[in-house]
This record gives structure tokens, C-alpha cells and sequence, in this order.
């Protein structure tokens, strides 16, 4: 065989196969396993889940594992995300947005545009971030929530968190709407709820939307109501996107029928068989298809062991 490395952000070329993505933008005022209930109605699917919780408060980017995505949703998570965040100044809740109790006001009028731009100065890089108690992070066993509801409140240690860009969109004080581009764990209720205090003032978050998640755009979701509608013209596969889709960051291979046999058995190929050893280093994955171009498998470099593992292999190819 001779491998066919590629790079990335190559040509996805899978079709649904044995599972895939929908890329949902999710309605206001749903939880993140709602959509998931809904949509394995919809699609009688057995293995469904989502990758990656928005808040019931936030729309937009959803992105939903169905079938043998459920064993990518790690890569789901890779890269940015991105979100429209809107905040009302003058007050703040116990939840940092518009769902809570209010906790304190403050006045809000001297406020202008310029301060606003120089306090997100502060929240740009790399800094320690403290999380909200209405969260999902544990403590000692609870979900930070469920101990908020009780009126239990606990010291959360900071997090180390990544705002790789934050501009201000509108000034229609007491509105603010920013753009940021973040990093994994990020809390856009904390950010407001810190700016707020940072121009002397209270502020919660009162709209979210979730604009990029990793490869996933606002741009290309769909809603639940076109995903039924594709149901009931006889196949809601049609607004799938390809497992594939989250993979194009690691290089390509197309197999032999022998060794499509071997991998599909769990066996492992020796070192020359995908590409050109030198090209790569131990840990090092590669996409594997078949020869008609569906994805079977990732495999991984083992030249400890002197071959190729598969790692993840597809069933049903």
C-alpha cells in the first residue's frame, strides 16, 4: 500500500457512514439535553449526545454527536469558540445573567463608551479566571448549581483561561454587546459580571450567542425544525455533517482491501505501511479510509511496538 498523507484541512470526504454531526443553532430557553431529547425522537437514533453545553439563556452554535460521532465528541471541543455576548449594566444576580435573582444595583450612567473600551484591556490573553457557582464544575462530590440553589455558596478556586480576542460591538448604555473568541472553560457570564465591577458599577449577562465552536459556524447551523422537516421528506441525514469534519486537523491515509481487513479486525500494521515513517512521530494519528473513500479508522504511531495501531475503528464500513 502506499499512503496517501494529507494535511490539514483537507477535502472532507465521507459521507454520513455510521454517524456524523448536526450542527444545531439551538433555541432560546432550551437546555442543551433538551435538544439532545429531541433530536433522538427525530431521528430514532441510539447514540446521541452534544458537544459541549450552552447555557439555556444562549443560542446559536450546537454542535450534536450522532451514532459513532459520539466517540469524537473530544474533538468537538479543539480549537476557539466564539460568542456575541450582550450585558446590562447597573445590575448584577446570583447566576451573573438575566435567569437569576437580583443581588445589587449600582448607577450606571456615568459610564461611557471609552471606559468600557479600556476595561476590556484586562480580559484580553491569558488570565485567571473565577467561575460562577452556577455552574456544572464539581465541589466535593456536587454540582456547583445544586449547591447555589440551596443558597450555599463555596470558594472556587481561578482558572487559567484564554481571550484571544474581546471588541465592543455596541454602546447603548445601560447595553453593551462585545465579540470575544475564547479558549476551553471560559465562563462569558463571569467575564460580564467582572467588567461590571471593573467600571465601578453591577452588570449580568442578558444575551448569548455562540457564533463558532472549534470548526462549527453560526453561518452553517440548522435548526431543529429543519432537521424534522428533512425527517419527514425521508431523511434527515441530508443536513449531516460527516465525523470527518472534526478530524481534518490530522493527516490522511487510503488503505488496501487486505488492510481495510486487518484494521476492521483490530490489527495492527507495521510501520511502513502508512506513508513514510520519517514523516511522523510516536502518538502521531492519521485518518484511514477505505478505498471507496469512507472513513474507517483512526490509527496511531507506535514505532515502539513497530506499527500502526487503530485506535478508533468505524463499524459498519
Amino acid at each position: 500500500m502506499t499512503g496517501e498523507s494529507g494535511v490539514s484541512g483537507g477535502k472532507v470526504r465521507v459521507g454520513f457512514g455510521a454517524g456524523g454531526y448536526l450542527n444545531i443553532n439551538k433555541p432560546q430557553d432550551w437546555t442543551s439535553t433538551d435538544v439532545v431529547r429531541k433530536l433522538k425522537g427525530i431521528t430514532r437514533s441510539k447514540k446521541i449526545g452534544h458537544g459541549g453545553t450552552l447555557d439555556p439563556l444562549a443560542t446559536g452554535v450546537l454542535p450534536i454527536c450522532v451514532g459513532a460521532a459520539t466517540r469524537f465528541a473530544d474533538t468537538v471541543l479543539l480549537g476557539t469558540k466564539s460568542y456575541r455576548v450582550t450585558m446590562e449594566l447597573g445590575s448584577s444576580t446570583n447566576t451573573y445573567d438575566s435567569t437569576g435573582e437580583k443581588t445589587a444595583e449600582a448607577d450606571w450612567l456615568g459610564v461611557t463608551r471609552e471606559d468600557v473600551v479600556e476595561s476590556l484591556e484586562a480580559f484580553r490573553g491569558k488570565f485567571d479566571q473565577v467561575p460562577p457557582m452556577f455552574s456544572a464544575l464539581h465541589h466535593n462530590g456536587q454540582r456547583l448549581y445544586k449547591l447555589a440553589r440551596k443558597g450555599i455558596e463555596v470558594e472556587r478556586p481561578a482558572r487559567p483561561v484564554e481571550v484571544m480576542s474581546l471588541e465592543l460591538v455596541e454602546f447603548n448604555a445601560p447595553e453593551v454587546i462585545l465579540q470575544v473568541e475564547c479558549g476551553h472553560g471560559f465562563y462569558a457570564r463571569t467575564l460580564v459580571h467582572d467588567i461590571g465591577e471593573k467600571l465601578g458599577t453591577h452588570a449580568h449577562l442578558s444575551g448569548l450567542v455562540r457564533t463558532h465552536a472549534g470548526v462549527f459556524k453560526l453561518e452553517d447551523t440548522v435548526t431543529i425544525e429543519q432537521v424534522s422537516e428533512a425527517a419527514e421528506n425521508g431523511d434527515w441525514r441530508t443536513v449531516v455533517m460527516p465525523i470527518d469534519t472534526t478530524l481534518q486537523h490530522l493527516c490522511e491515509t487510503t488503505l488496501n482491501p487486505m488492510f481495510v481487513e486487518m484494521v476492521k479486525h483490530g490489527r495492527q500494521l507495521s510501520v511502513d505501511d502508512v506513508g513514510n515513517p520519517g514523516d511522523y512521530e510516536s502518538g502521531d494519528r492519521v485518518r484511514a479510509y477505505t478505498p471507496e473513500g469512507d472513513l474507517l479508522a483512526i490509527l496511531i504511531f507506535e514505532p515502539e511496538k513497530l506499527g500502526w495501531r487503530p485506535e478508533k475503528v468505524l463499524a459498519g464500513i
